[in-house]
């Protein structure tokens, strides 16, 4: 029997991480490609440090003049990012930092497996729910993103004008019969801009914030917080420490709280597995817990290079399924082709989608209307419940 006793931590990051700033920059450059052709080819890796941004990968359209003119705005992509993040900073500022463009055309031997509708790498990918927090998603990881979503909000409206974009949060959860009842300890380290602000300050600004988006009575006298707990955080962003892409894959899934795959997400177009696979095995596994067929889920998806079919489909109710994960996996391969192609169309995938999902987390957002998100749907649960 698993544990029913105990405390769990996971970290969120803002909008203004290091990391997370590339994570966003080579999304951006996905959506601006998508936008000319929904089958474009983009593998955009991000590198930030002071004054310089370094875009590389690999790209493709079959419109060669669209991509040339795509190729001559990827600095204003960048700088748009950097500016809406909110960095005016002497040593990175959206207006005056370096943009350096090495992008070239995808490789035609990656190209002729994913052509056929082939995956575009091997790779495994999973998903996972828990019916722990409304949007099916681990409560510590959940919270740490909403504290810092809500600061963000607070910052960029002028509420709080002291802070600066550059932020992380930390929760470890206490749990109690195998749910999640309050929280022992917290983090959160937010860049400031006023020098002469202390930890006590901080504090002072970001406490009420982040009772707002915390369950009542999960922050108690026992909560013991530590928030700039090294004092001053006025150097922020990439100034302070180097950013990258795909480095805060934790971050953007369950925050250690179930298997990843390894492959990073943002920069990479749908037909890489590495993230159209590991939305559909959120999708499904977010679909069986929400048809009550278990109350926690982890599905795993594999693929190889040009190969359609996934190799292989795994389900771990973790002892909680209604019906054995034997089969729950055939029901998978039933309600949904989980092709490269085919989760590509059930999730409509081709859409400059992207760049919204590169901070604050993958998943637990709310389906947005213009299919963003729609891997968060619960539309399966029904063709699930009828195919057990």
């Amino acid at each position: 029997m698993s544990r029913q006793n105990y405390v769990f931590t996971s970290e969120s990051v803002s909008e203004g991480h290091p990391d997370k700033l590339c994570d966003q920059i080579s999304d951006a450059v996905l959506d601006a490609l998508l936008e000319q052709e929904p089958l474009a080819r983009v593998a955009c890796e991000t590198f930030a440090t002071t004054g310089m941004v370094v875009i590389g990968g690999e790209i493709g359209l079959k419109d060669k003049g669209r991509l040339n003119s795509i190729m001559g705005r990827i600095p204003e992509i960048a700088r748009g990012v950097i500016r809406d993040i909110g960095y005016e900073q002497e040593k990175f500022h959206w207006n005056t930092c370096h943009v350096l463009n090495f992008l070239h055309e995808q490789s035609a031997h990656i190209a002729q497996g994913v052509d056929k509708d082939g995956a575009g790498d091997q790779g495994i990918m999973f998903g996972y729910a828990v019916d722990e927090t409304p949007e099916l998603m681990p409560a510590p990881i959940q919270y740490a993103h909403a504290i810092l979503r809500r600061l963000a909000e607070a910052r960029k409206s002028g509420e709080q004008p002291t802070l600066g974009p550059d932020a992380k949060s930390q929760l470890s959860v206490r749990y109690e019969n195998g749910r999640p009842v309050g929280v022992s300890q917290i983090v959160v380290s937010h860049q400031h801009l006023d020098e002469t602000q202390t930890s006590d300050d901080i504090r002072a600004i970001v406490e009420p914030h982040v009772r707002e988006v915390l369950p009542e009575g999960w922050l108690t006298s026992d909560t013991v917080w530590h928030v700039n707990p090294t004092g001053t955080f006025v150097i922020g962003g990439p100034d302070g420490d180097a950013g990258l892409t795909g480095r805060k894959i934790i971050v953007d899934t369950y925050g250690g709280a179930a298997p990843h795959g390894g492959g990073a997400f943002s920069g990479k177009d749908p037909t890489k597995v590495d993230r159209s696979a590991a939305y559909a095995a959120r999708y499904l596994a977010k679909n069986v817990v929400a048809a009550g067929l278990a109350s926690r889920c982890v599905i795993q998806l594999s693929y190889a290079i040009g190969v359609a079919e996934p190799l292989s489909i795994y389900a771990d109710t973790y002892g909680t399924g209604t019906v054995p994960e034997a089969e729950i996996e055939r029901a998978l391969r039933e309600v949904m082709d989980l092709t490269p192609l085919g989760i590509r169309n059930h999730l409509d995938l081709c859409k400059p989608i992207y760049r919204r999902t590169a901070a604050y987390g993958h998943f637990g957002r709310q389906p947005e209307a213009d299919g963003g998100f729609s891997w968060e749907r619960t539309d399966l649960a029904e063709a699930l419940k009828k195919a057990v």
